[in-house]
């Protein structure tokens, strides 16, 4: 069960048992899309058991950096708060042992292949509703099943290609660039808690569960805001422009003597009170940047005005100005910057338990009902017997499926 509590001594842990205590969730996911939603949710008080196949999670071999027991940081980074039994789903008496599970789960996330379920006979439409007809079935799959793509496996940076998010990142000269972090991975996760969750909310009313088809693809379209409302709009090609904002200025990144900033004008208003402050008010008057078209139009002229501006100030003094007189603005940090900054602490997104875990906190922040991290990330097959004890197995069950090899102690190779 997730309604411990943690033991004190650590950072951003639970406090509450959750707002989403007494949830049961079944995750046969893998990787990252699928595994970064159940962690939200467990993240929040729901029990999460995490289902391995013989091999594992691939991703606890995504390394280096390892951790002392041989997994690796891209496994530790979405996998707290759960716990892992290996089972093994390719023989029947393994998927027996899921639908016992599934007895009393309130959701169900997997992210094999379309078409997998339903050839092991755990098919939603043809089993899973009428045996469990409260249960949210979740699928994170990279196209769905039909249309000219079903099927067809999806990894994030292909997905970052193939919706067009490449194409708007980089520059002239780079080209489509991959973001640097597996959006579409991320946002998939995202969007399939948001299902989820509006699934369990309808089912208040209804008394039944769902099915939430989440994609790669569609959760990739979701992120090309503005560039997919521009060329809806005016019909004219988005292309990558760098750290310039497409529809802005000044909305980018400039050199100081100190470090590199970012500063962001949104409005009139904005524009003229960030000229200002930077001791420049004739900037905002004239003609060419009096409005954010007019900027957006000029915006080499500008940029060279605000470079010449900002060459010869500190950088992080200069910023913490601007923010302290409401002007948007931040230095460029590095990764370990940005987690070593104090205000990173402060909302402690920075999260670590007593026994070595770290890792990112949960950015869901509620007042009577707090989440954080309650576990470290499971090793494999930990908590089998655990598990399958609760759910009624007896001992000699459980050793008559690790003779079958139905249960997996160790990682297969």
């Amino acid at each position: 069960m997730n309604d411990a509590l943690p033991q004190a001594g650590g950072k951003g842990l639970a406090r509450s048992a959750g707002a989403l205590a007494g949830l049961k969730v079944i995750d046969l996911t893998r990787v990252l899309g699928g595994p970064y939603c159940t962690m939200v949710l467990s993240d929040h008080g729901a029990e999460v058991i995490k289902l391995e196949p013989p091999q594992g999670d691939e991703v606890r071999d995504w390394g280096p950096p390892f951790d002392g027991h041989g997994d690796a940081s891209y496994f530790l980074g979405v996998n707290r708060n759960k716990r892992s039994v290996g089972l093994d789903l390719s023989k029947p008496a393994g998927r027996e042992v899921l639908l016992r599970l599934l007895d009393g789960a309130d959701v169900l996330v997997e992210n094999f292949k379309p078409g997998s379920m339903e050839k092991w006979g755990l098919g939603y439409e043809q089993v899973l509703r009428d045996r469990f007809p409260r249960l949210i079935h979740c699928r994170v799959s990279g196209f769905g099943a039909d249309g000219p793509e079903g099927g067809f496996p999806g990894y994030d940076a292909v997905l970052q290609a193939m919706v067009g998010l490449m194409s708007i990142n980089g520059t002239a000269d780079s080209g489509p660039t991959r973001l640097g972090n597996p959006i579409v991975d991320i946002a998939t996760g995202l969007f399939s808690a948001i299902a989820i969750l509006m699934a369990l909310q309808e089912r208040e009313r209804s008394g039944e569960g769902q099915f939430c088809d989440m994609t790669l693809h569609d959760c990739g379209m979701a992120l090309l805001h503005p560039h997919a409302a521009n060329y809806l709009l005016n019909g004219k090609r988005p292309h990558p422009t760098g750290n310039p904002h497409p529809n802005l200025a000044p909305y980018s990144k400039f050199r100081t003597r100190t470090c590199e900033i970012f500063v962001a004008a949104g409005n009139e208003p904005a524009f003229r009170k960030f000229c200002e402050f930077l001791g420049i008010p004739e900037v905002s008057r004239d003609p060419r940047f009096a409005t954010n078209g007019g900027r957006v139009t000029n915006r080499e002229a500008l940029t060279e005005i605000l470079e010449r501006r900002f060459a010869e100030e500190d950088g992080h003094e200069l910023t913490r100005r601007m923010l302290a007189a409401g002007l948007p603005a931040g230095p460029v940090r590095h990764v370990d910057e940005a987690l070593a900054a104090p205000h990173t602490a402060h909302r402690e997104m920075v999260t670590e338990t007593g026994d070595g875990y770290r890792g990112l906190g949960t950015p869901i922040k509620l007042s009577r009902t707090p989440g954080g991290t309650r576990a470290a990330p499971p090793r494999f097959a930990e908590h089998t017997e655990a598990v399958l004890a609760r759910h009624g197995f007896s001992e000699a069950e459980i050793a008559a499926l690790r003779e079958e090899g139905i249960l997996v102690g160790a990682r297969r190779r």
